[in-house]
């Protein structure tokens, strides 16, 4: 499991604000949405259910509490940093839930705070005795015995010693800048000589293994190794108190695009601020020295109510690094994913021919389940080498630092192919990695763009043109999920491989809309944002509505990250007051309330987290007795709608798109183990007998045994 999709941008261009929201006249109660902050923070509440779960795996519990200290971390630079800007702006309104800026400021931190505690009393009272129980220690430096503080002593002199940098303040040197999330200490010591007291700030070194090994299987954090040995750092002078810190910084991003004569240089230079933001959350030990704490406020303009008292260690992003440990018995059973069934028809030891299977039927890959390095993946590498394709265009939004997709590309540049490129370099924090990318594309002869101004770029699509004998054919690749080989084996997506003509001709006009001036928006079997992904929804909601009070079959499911949009939940309110049943799967954040009397009764909301991080986005409808069933890119948020070139697919094959009204019904059976909302906007956790990614896991196994 990883992040969920937290890009919250900066600029009221970008920022996913709630707008206004006047309910005067609707029929509709005024409380009918949930606040979504606090819906985000019920969400990495559930993540932190799973680290507490004693029927998971250890090592994986370890990563889920891993994975919740870094989802917080995001949230605070975020969400929290924009309700701050907002505020002191002036710019702030209330949200379509009723509750103004400052009471969901206040409310977020109260119940985020309340969460940190819980996971830190998770850390000390659930899985340091269990690993302890498992021969993994996670130890204080005072419960190592002598050898191994001396052989600890001897690494910390020899590789951790000559990169530290001790910064005093007095008036000849100010207090230091602390950058966001990381590590330090905060040291009070006395001159002897002149029994004058004195403050310094030691960073513990990010780029150095968190957990130290004292001896195989007891580890002792890298902050209380330093801390035993600061008569090092400051030789003569009397250590009177030392206590972890760490400053959590706003380190979202302010790019004007229409001010930008060059967006890639001016994104670089934007990179160079984003460390100097402005402090949102102080985290603190527990047992810090009062003074010392009221000096940490005041010098780095802090709130009493963003202070954070824990008991440490803090930063337990670093749990990441004992979840990795070589305890296999100790993970979930290892899978690996298989190649596609169509694509694999016949054992061979040369890759397969995906045009040539694509000619025969469409292929919908389901990811981890089945190999993206043998659907997706091999469908560019194939695209790339193959002498009869004459060009490539590509979305990229996020990638791996190896892509061979990246290289893939760069080849067929190289070989004289037309390669078209749309790099999303604004996505959120791969800005760096992504501006390299773009320039090493460039570098190859790729026409490389960044889409369109004011949008961020987030659809994953793929179009390649291929010479053959019955003259020029496309085949295409859309997805819900991002085209990177690593995160397609812990992300759970779809990938539509296609070489239908409709599907290939709104392609084409849709990379021409893109890196051109085209202005062409209407599609055959597309749905495109900001154009009309919206509308699309709504108007097939309206057809639920009109099928079933006509007596025909009429059903609504969907699948998402996230529910925000109030448009859209107003047209599911009104679905369920028309009797259409609605069952939503949604993974993050839901604003909508299932299960109100009058309003909701046909609606429920389950949420399903695992092994997997569930990323696709799926829309079924009943249709009469004729479903169909879209995919691609878009949440239900108004970035999504409104901000962003989104693409949805509507499956051409029905037994694709039977497919995927199963998994959705599958996903909502009430014998799945999953979360179920209330009307009241908590979450409960329903442990059925059927946990949906085993059983997926078990489909593929059983698959590849035949």
């Amino acid at each position: 499991m990883a992040v969920a999709d937290l890009e919250a941008p900066a600029s009221p261009d970008e920022f996913d604000v709630d707008p206004p929201f006047d309910p005067a006249g609707s029929i509709l109660p005024a409380d009918r949405f949930l606040d979504r902050e606090l819906s985000w923070i019920a969400f990495n509440a559930r993540v932190l259910e799973l680290a507490q779960d004693d029927a998971l795996p250890l090592l994986e519990r370890v990563r889920f509490a891993a994975i919740f200290a870094s989802n917080l971390d995001e949230f605070f630079m975020v969400r929290i940093a924009g309700l701050k800007r907002r505020i002191a702006a002036g710019v702030a309104v209330p949200s379509a839930s009723g509750l103004n800026p400052r009471d969901v400021l206040s409310r977020s931190l109260a119940a985020s705070q309340e969460l940190m505690v819980r996971h830190a009393e998770t850390y000390h009272r659930e899985l340091v005795p269990a690993l302890a129980d498992h021969g993994i220690e996670l130890l204080h430096w005072d419960s190592l015995r002598p050898d191994e503080q001396e052989q600890v002593s001897a690494i910390y002199r020899d590789r951790v010693f000559p990169i530290l940098t001790p910064l005093a303040v007095d008036p000849a040197h100010p207090f230091p800048y602390i950058s966001g999330l990381s590590l330090n200490l905060a040291l009070v010591m006395r001159n002897p000589e002149t029994g004058k007291d004195h403050f310094a700030r030691v960073k513990v070194p990010p780029i150095i293994n968190r957990w130290m090994a004292a001896s195989p299987g007891r580890y002792v954090p890298l902050e209380e190794v330093i801390s035993a040995h600061l008569d090092l750092l400051f030789p003569g002078m009397e250590l009177i108190a030392h206590h972890a810190f760490r400053v959590t910084r706003n380190e979202d991003l302010e790019v004007e695009e229409d001010d930008a004569e060059n967006l890639l240089k001016a994104l670089e230079k934007e990179l160079l601020r984003r460390k100097f933001g402005p402090p949102v959350r102080l985290e603190v030990e527990e047992s810090i020295d009062p003074g010392v704490l009221d000096l940490l406020v005041s010098e780095l303009g802090i709130k009493v109510d963003e202070v954070v008292r824990l008991r440490g260690p803090l930063d337990l992003r670093s749990l990441n690094e004992i979840a990795d440990l070589d305890r296999p018995e100790l993970r979930y059973d290892p899978f690996v994913p298989g190649t596609h069934q169509h694509l694999a028809e016949v054992e061979t030891s040369k890759p397969a021919d995906l045009f040539s299977a694509l000619r025969k039927r469409d292929v919908l890959v389901h990811h981890p389940y089945d190999s993206f390095a043998t659907s997706v993946q091999r469908f560019i590498e194939q695209a790339a080498a193959d002498p009869q394709v004459l060009a490539i265009k590509q979305t990229l939004y996020r990638t791996s630092g190896d892509s061979p997709i990246i290289d893939s590309l760069v080849d067929a540049a190289r070989a004289g192919k037309q390669v078209l490129v749309l790099v999303e370099i604004k996505a959120r924090f791969d800005e760096q990695a992504n501006i390299r990318w773009a320039r090493k594309l460039e570098r190859a002869g790729c026409h490389v763009v960044y889409g369109l101004v004011g949008l961020k770029t987030h659809c994953k699509l793929a179009l390649v043109v291929r010479d053959e004998p019955d003259g020029l054919r496309r085949y295409a690749h859309i997805g819900t999920g991002n085209y990177n080989p690593k995160t397609a084996r812990l992300y759970e997506d779809f990938g539509l491989l296609t070489a239908d003509p409709d599907i290939a001709h709104d392609l084409t006009d849709l990379f021409n809309n893109l890196s051109g001036f085209a202005q062409d928006f209407s599609y055959r079997r597309l749905m495109v944002a900001p154009a009309g992904l919206r509308d699309g929804i709504v108007e097939r909601i309206d057809t639920e509505i009109a099928h079933h009070e006509a007596g025909r079959p009429a059903g609504i499911r969907i699948k998402v990250n996230s529910l925000v949009d109030e448009a859209v939940i107003d047209k599911l309110y009104e679905a369920s007051r028309a009797g259409v049943e609605v069952d939503l799967v949604i993974r993050g954040i839901c604003t909508l309330r299932p299960g109100v009397p009058g309003l909701s009764d046909n609606i429920r909301v389950h949420s399903i987290l695992g092994r997997f991080l569930e990323h696709s986005r799926v829309y079924w409808f009943a249709g009469g007795g004729e479903p169909e069933a879209w995919m691609g890119s878009a949440d239900l948020m108004h970035r999504n709608l409104d901000r962003r070139v989104e693409v949805l697919v509507r499956v051409p094959s029905a037994a694709h798109t039977e497919q995927l009204g199963e998994l959705l019904r599958r996903s909502a059976d009430p014998e799945t183990t999953s979360w179920h909302l209330g009307p009241d906007g908590q979450w409960k956790r329903h442990v059925g007998s059927s946990d949906l990614q085993s059983v997926l896991i078990d489909r593929a196994r059983a698959r590849r045994s035949r």
